[in-house]
């Protein structure tokens, strides 16, 4: 552990020098005090990436000359974004990841219907509080929400990882978010993230670190706080981080009890760049408008736009909450679009199950698909047609993001399920 002091221009040291989370983790891991805009090398605690960036992973491990990856146990290879293999090009590459896994003797190897990666490295306790935490997946900044210093990388870097279990970080900068009030009936952490978006701009924090705060966050569970650290990339965020609590310990014992951490806490006057203050006592239901998720808006103003789809999952909002909330809305309701459910595990899927949620889902007459990414990044399970409208609880609406024309609308599970009712945008506080 790092003390964090810092010589002065005599060479005197100054002890309690105030650091942000991101400071903190980074200096931690890179065995030297750290301060925002530094260069360093740092300790990946654990490494991930899934059955479309680990193939171009794997081929540049190879190139370096490598012959083993630095920790089989620390590894994790997922096979989600289009798994089951929709075309005979996929189940090859899949094939070939298969056998490079089981000859590096990788521990973390998760096979078709398993789930969504980023829901899968929290069940198994791979990312943990006040670690460095690496995946070949832009949303890998979702581990934020358990505080770990969690952020995304390329195919190359993630080669790098594989080999060393290091990677070189430019220290971000941090912008501090604090949330405060109390959300009323079906306001959820999804409404409270594409707020923030519009306030703050696609690009509005880039290559920051976010670190969010207040009264709210106490009060949101572990599911909602993962779908807020999700999105931090969509403002062009490097990660996006809670720090741990009760909340954090609670659900950390219950997925993968006895695993030992060390969080990472700010300090008092620790240097941000600036600070957003949000309240959340009057929100609304938020929609992200296509084509861009800054595009938001009450849902008021969009109300009766008619909508083909409704999708419900992602690595945004496929858990548990958030499936058994739009049960809520549909039970002994039929939809009168196509809908469609993905969990974003087999064991959300299983608990579903268990909990009769899965068959209020069915009765409905919503389609449910096996655990996975198909439908959001358009690859399978959910492609929409020319000019067709979808209202999705994934964390993207870029043209083209779901087929080549369609439009795609972002909101809540609970706006999701009014809508798929409706059959046009609906304010579920309205049923």
């Amino acid at each position: 552990m790092i003390i964090y002091r810092e010589a002065n221009s005599t060479g005197e040291y100054i002890l309690d020098v105030q650091r942000t989370i991101s400071e903190k983790i980074l200096s931690n891991a890179s065995g030297k005090p750290a301060r925002a805009n530094d260069f360093v090398i740092a300790r990946v605690h654990s490494a991930m990436a899934h059955d479309g960036t680990s193939v171009l992973g794997v081929q540049a491990f190879e190139a370096m000359g490598a012959d083993s990856v630095w920790d089989p146990n620390r590894v994790a290879i997922v096979f989600d974004h289009i798994a089951p293999a929709s075309t005979e090009i996929a189940a090859t590459l899949q094939n070939t990841i298969r056998a490079w896994t089981k000859r590096q003797g990788i521990t973390h190897f998760f096979d078709v219907g398993e789930g969504i990666c980023h829901q899968l490295m929290v069940e198994h306790g791979l990312a943990l509080p006040g670690t460095v935490v690496v995946g070949a997946d832009s949303h890998s900044c979702t581990y934020g929400a358990l505080g770990a210093f969690a952020t995304g990388v390329g195919a190359t870097d993630i080669a790098e990882v594989f080999a060393t279990g290091k990677l070189w970080f430019k220290v971000p900068e941090t912008l501090k978010i604090v949330i405060s009030g109390k959300l009323r009936t079906y306001v959820s952490a999804k409404d409270v993230v594409l707020k923030i978006a519009g306030m703050i701009g696609a690009d509005g924090a880039s290559y920051k670190a976010l670190e969010f705060y207040g009264t709210t966050i106490a009060d949101i569970s572990m599911e909602g706080r993962l779908s807020i650290s999700n999105m931090a990339i969509e403002v062009g965020a490097k990660a996006g981080i809670i720090p741990p609590d009760r909340i954090t310990t609670e659900y950390l014992e219950r997925v993968q009890p006895q695993l030992g951490f060390t969080p990472c806490y700010a300090d008092v006057g620790a240097s941000y760049t600036d600070e957003l203050y949000v309240k959340v006592n009057d929100l609304e239901p938020q929609i992200a408008c296509p084509h861009e998720v800054d595009n938001v808006t009450d849902v008021e103003d969009v109300v009766g736009t008619p909508i083909d789809q409704v999708f419900i999952g992602s690595c945004t909002n496929g858990r548990f909450e958030d499936l058994k909330e739009a049960a809520t809305i549909l039970r002994g309701e039929t939809v009168a679009v196509r809908t469609i459910i993905v969990p974003a595990s087999k064991n959300v899927l299983l608990t579903c199950i268990r909990t009769g949620v899965l068959e209020t889902l069915i009765e409905a007459g919503a389609t449910i698909c096996s655990p996975g990414c198909g439908p959001c990044l358009g690859a399978h399970n959910g492609v929409l047609g020319h000019g067709e409208a979808c209202l999705s609880t994934s964390n993207r609406n870029f043209k083209g993001r779901m087929g080549a024309d369609g439009l795609i609308y972002l909101a809540s599970p609970a706006t999701a399920a009014a809508t798929a009712l409706a059959g046009e945008i609906a304010d579920p506080r309205q049923l």
